[in-house]
């Protein structure tokens, strides 16, 4: 019997941060309130306990179902039967163990059948569930759509809609359509009030809907009229209940395939209005989509860890001119730069899931009582700090995941590009990550401003300020010479008035500032464990000769050698032969 939560004591350790305590203490408010519950924890340490046992049963159900599923469900897939999706035996088998044992919907209230969990456990989960099968992440995860309708719906939907996640319904975002991707404002599908009926209709077509067959949907549309913009576009529940809605297709992926990925036909599909009108994109997607990117990133962090330990444990077992493959430098450095680059994700990981967590408590306790001044800073605090911190982890946690999938493949040799070894759907699950709920470079659209302000530079500070140990000594000046050097490339790009020479380097700040600051968090883990030493000291390397590259690039490259870019968009192929 394998347990994924047992065999990986990095989660427990996070599970374990000071900043844990701030957190639970504000979740069950103080512990001053009861619920009626049995299992409402009486204090600090009853909380910390129940979040351990809760995951290690998440950790049992992925090592000894979900794992042994999925190569099956990658090879098999989903299917449409009659305009509705079915999910493989072992897909179903999968949500079913999970469900049973009550684990969906573990962060909402306990009034509404969740287990009032923080945002730090159910992240993990996410991890857990990702490092067994990257795919059924989607399906787990509910695409935290029952964490949009907690913050945004009406009293009476959320009693009516976030029971069902307890229950095992499944939940989907119906966002993207044919002609709108990335850029979301461009959503035509169009919902219309019928007075006679007093409901909302919805009709057209979504595609690329992870999960879109999902029992409920909250669907973003175009509700006035006329409109062409994020003004017109409002946010709806969609009931499958209703048979309104027709599955065309599954797409043909080529990673995470046990996950439907639908093109879905609406239509005169009932439904209803979330908050406001017009405030679909604006304001709940906003929302929908940060929360969909913490999961990305748990998503990485899970099959980043799958992919290292099969490398690190071939690497160990192969031999090649007479002794493992894991003593040739070769072969070892990239071995134990994975390690390096696993842990610093997950650091990062959890480090965000802890600033999300103290913003939308905070946020939630404000709906309840006034919060008083010291409060009210905290709160706008943390959410500066979240709405920085949640697309750099994307962007960090999704790359990485990338190349860490991409060199146990390496590792592996040949054998590692036949599908009788994982690594292979590792790789194939991993290129997804980079791409949905917002690219890479969207990424960096999203977290630039909390560069350039001045943002990240401060909670890089703190972060260094919160170092101790002398034994570190040569990292600290590693890293303070970078950030010095950030902070004179922020102020390069500042001065330039240049908007396209601004937006070309906006990477390459956004990494440097990203590297650094993950250093620093290594070498806090570091010094809580003497077992996380190794992995820092070779991430400040690592990142040492990144952000060296990321410099020159950024200094050399002036608004005067941008139509040398530009104007490739304009060339014709110059192709010999």
């Amino acid at each position: 019997m394998a347990n994924y939560f047992e065999d990986n004591k990095s989660l427990e350790f996070q599970l374990h941060h000071p900043l844990m305590r701030r957190i639970v203490e504000l979740k069950e408010r103080g512990f001053t309130q009861t619920d009626g519950t049995a299992y409402a924890p009486k204090d600090y340490d009853d909380a910390i306990d129940s979040y351990a046992r809760v995951l290690d049963i998440v950790g049992e159900i992925c090592g000894d179902v979900l794992a042994p599923n999925a190569e099956r469900v990658d090879e098999e897939g989903p299917q449409v039967v009659d305009g509705h999706v079915v999910y493989h035996p072992g897909t179903q088998e999968n949500h079913e163990a999970l469900a049973k044992a009550g684990l969906y919907g573990m962060s909402l209230p306990r009034e509404y059948g969740g287990l009032n969990f923080p945002m730090v456990p159910y992240v993990m989960a996410a991890e857990l569930v990702s490092r067994a099968d990257g795919g059924f992440a989607n399906i787990w995860g509910l695409q935290d759509c029952a964490e949009t309708i907690h913050e945004f719906a009406s009293p009476e939907q959320k009693k009516r809609y976030l029971p069902m996640a307890n229950e095992g319904k499944t939940f989907a975002m119906g966002l993207t359509e044919p002609d709108a991707g990335s850029d979301l404002q461009a959503v035509m599908l169009k919902a219309h009030y019928d007075e006679k009926r007093g409901s909302w209709f919805l009709n057209g077509v979504k595609r690329f809907i992870t999960n879109g067959d999902g029992d409920i949907n909250l669907v973003m549309a175009r509700s006035e009229e006329g409109t062409k913009d994020a003004r017109g576009i409002s946010l709806f529940i969609y009931d499958r209940r209703s048979m309104a809605v027709t599955v065309r297709r599954i797409e043909h992926k080529m990673g995470i395939v046990g996950s439907p990925t639908c093109e879905l036909v609406f239509k005169d599909a009932p439904a209803e209005l979330v908050g406001e009108r017009k405030l679909g994109l604006i304001k709940y997607v906003m929302s929908l989509m940060n929360g969909a990117r913490l999961g990305v990133g748990a998503q990485s962090v899970g099959i980043a860890e799958a992919a290292y330990r099969e490398a690190e444990k071939y690497a160990n077992e192969r031999e090649q001119f007479g002794k493992k493959i894991i003593e040739f430098p070769a072969v070892y450095e990239m071995v134990s730069l994975m390690r390096a680059k696993t842990d610093g994700i997950r650091s990062l990981l959890y480090e965000t899931s802890r600033y999300v967590d103290i913003y939308k408590t905070l946020t939630h306790i404000s709906e309840d009582r006034k919060l008083d001044a010291a409060e009210r800073a905290e709160l706008k605090e943390y959410q500066r700090l979240a709405d920085l911190f949640t697309p750099l982890t994307k962007l960090f946690s999704s790359e990485m995941c990338n190349q860490i999938a991409y060199d146990a493949i390496q590792v592996h040799g040949g054998t590692g590009f036949m599908k009788d070894f994982p690594v292979q759907r590792y790789y194939r699950d991993a290129r997804i990550t980079s791409i949905y709920e917002g690219t890479s470079q969207l990424q960096v659209v999203a977290a630039i401003r909390g560069v350039v302000t001045g943002v990240l530079g401060k909670r890089i500070e703190y972060l260094a300020s919160q170092l101790k140990d002398e034994g570190f000594a040569r990292e600290r000046v590693m890293l303070q010479a970078m950030f010095q050097e950030f902070l004179a490339d922020v102020q390069y790009i500042n001065d330039q008035s240049n908007d396209e020479l601004h937006d070309f380097h906006a990477r390459r700040l956004v990494e440097i500032g990203g590297y650094i600051a993950v250093g620093y968090l290594l070498l806090f883990d570091a010094e809580r464990d003497a077992i996380y030493a190794r992995s820092a000291r070779i991430w400040v390397q690592y990142a040492h000769g990144k952000v060296a590259e990321h410099h020159s690039v950024l200094r050399s490259i002036t608004a005067e050698q941008l139509p040398l870019y530009r104007e490739l968009k304009n060339a014709e192929c110059q192709c010999n032969g």
